[in-house]
């Protein structure tokens, strides 16, 4: 169940980022074994469709308690092939057992057919269906290889689904570990499956196949996979890439903003397409709040390991470490000043980078705009909150933002930023676990939402069920002219019944 059947064929070394060392190989499929997998999980799809749901919450309720008690399993992986700190991995583990026991609940209300206001009252009647869209393609990142691909799937299978599924070439375990959790738990062979290999042979077939596409990456990839799926005129979500603002206001409790903000810029390594980039902060509060932040993440704990005593751990990969590097020395090469971190830790392992603060950022580097994807993150001093909110607004992206400030002023502020969720007095946590509620980007940030009610229903296709009472409404044998004062009146008396 976990991958797709291969013959013996090519391999992909995973890597511990702390270590360089190899941890295991998968199987890289090709394109011709995804498109297999893809026709099983149709199969597989008709049958589960026609499961109660009833018994699907029953077998995700029993996966929720399976998540927990593997927790230590689950953040064993997490780390082994992601390089994150404990805590981190302990977030997924989180994430995904509330997402399975919170739709698990609440699949049966938001998929039981719903009576609808018909055109001609009394006489017909309406109601919306909801059907599975089919088999759902998605494709998901490094960063959270349990969560990205296990808790985007589970509204989906709920919905009566297929996924098939491509994580990271570089971290595929936890998935392939999530989904060995969901056969225990009950889960119908077939229905969920994992597919490893690179995006150009394993990605490829899925644009190609899928019913509908859920995607997480940057916003170039997500520009291209739209671009592939449009002729197919399938549907897609897509969290993308963000440039993330956090303001700290006049009225900001100061103490309470520097303990918050550097887990807000530095959590999963600052590899985190919500984290924090950018910081705004009012003059008025700027010396202390500088001051106490500089200070504090100097004092962070980065190291590789499962010691939840690390606030920090290391980057997804060597490679990567040198696009964060450069990214900074090209700022401080235009006049950027460091007022932490800045460099390598390579005592550590060539994947590490100290959590970085910068200031004075000219607009030429690249870093200004450009997101990072990694520990890093400028300040910039302004006069008003409402320069900070113009800022804060004055980027293609719009994915996530925090405000720090006294309630009445954290509200009125959130209201103006242009992104998907606000956080106010924190950095991100509680609006992503507030799962009721939609999660997505505006503007290069996203297309679509995870969580909340569209979470789910976005999987679904709507169908227009309406039965005609009485006589037909057309081609009914009475004369035209009598019809046409019979449906006026009819009409007529239903608009005053609505009133």
């Amino acid at each position: 169940m976990t991958q797709a059947v291969a013959p013996s064929r090519s391999m992909t070394d995973i890597i511990n980022p702390v270590t360089g060392e190899v941890i295991t190989q998968v199987v890289a499929h090709t394109k011709e074994e995804t498109s297999e997998a893809f026709a099983r999980a149709r199969r597989a799809q008709k049958r589960w469709e026609r499961t109660s749901l009833r018994t699907r919450r029953r077998i995700f309720l029993k996966f929720h308690n399976l998540v927990i008690d593997n927790r230590e399993r689950i953040m064993d992986t997490i780390q082994a092939e992601n390089g994150k700190n404990r805590l981190s991995a302990l977030e997924e583990v989180l994430d995904v057992a509330m997402t399975a026991r919170h739709y698990a609940y609440r699949a049966e209300k938001l998929l039981k057919p719903k009576s609808r206001r018909a055109g001609v009252p009394l006489w017909t009647s309406t109601r919306e269906e909801f059907a599975p869209k089919g088999v759902v393609g998605a494709i998901a990142p490094f960063n959270y290889p349990f969560t990205l691909t296990i808790s985007d799937a589970i509204p989906a299978i709920l919905a009566g689904n297929a996924v098939v599924i491509k994580p990271d070439s570089q971290t595929p375990l936890s998935a392939i570990l999530g989904a060995e959790l969901l056969a225990e738990a009950g889960l119908p062979e077939g229905v969920f499956t994992v597919v490893t290999g690179r995006g150009s042979e394993v990605g490829q077939a899925i644009t190609q196949e899928c019913d509908y596409l859920m995607f997480t990456g940057s916003t170039a990839t997500g520009q291209s996979l739209a671009e592939q799926v449009a002729p197919r005129l399938i549907d897609y979500s897509m969290e993308l890439g963000g440039k993330n603002p956090l303001i700290v206001a006049d009225d900001a409790d100061v103490t309470r903003a520097v303990a918050g903000a550097w887990p807000a810029c530095f959590g999963n390594s600052g590899q985190l397409c919500i984290s924090i980039e950018r910081i705004y902060v009012h003059r008025a509060v700027a010396d202390e709040f500088i001051a106490g932040f500089v200070d504090r993440v100097k004092q962070l704990k980065v190291g590789g390991g499962t010691s939840w005593e690390t606030d920090m751990g290391s980057l997804i990969s060597v490679e990567h470490a040198d696009l964060v590097e450069s990214f900074v020395d090209d700022a401080v090469a235009k006049g950027a000043t460091v007022l932490a971190g800045g460099k390598r830790l390579r005592e550590l392992g060539d994947a590490f980078y100290a959590p970085t603060v910068l200031t004075d950022v000219p607009a030429s580097a690249d870093l200004h705009r450009a997101e990072v994807f990694g520990p890093v993150v400028y300040i910039e001093v302004v006069d008003s909150n409402d320069e900070a909110v113009r800022r804060a607004n004055d980027t293609e992206y719009g994915l996530n933002s925090s405000v720090w400030a006294a309630p009445a002023t954290g509200k009125k502020l959130a209201s103006r930023l242009e992104s998907g969720t606000v956080n106010i007095n924190e950095g991100y946590a509680p609006a992503w676990t507030a799962i009721d509620a939609p999660m997505g980007g505006w503007k290069a940030s996203g297309v679509g939402r995870r969580h909340g009610d569209g979470g789910m229903t976005k999987y679904t296709e709507s169908r227009n069920v309406t039965q005609t009472r009485f006589m037909n409404v057309v081609n009914n044998g009475i004369d035209s002219k009598t019809w046409a004062t019979a449906l006026s009146t009819t009409l007529k008396l239903g608009r005053d019944i609505l009133r």
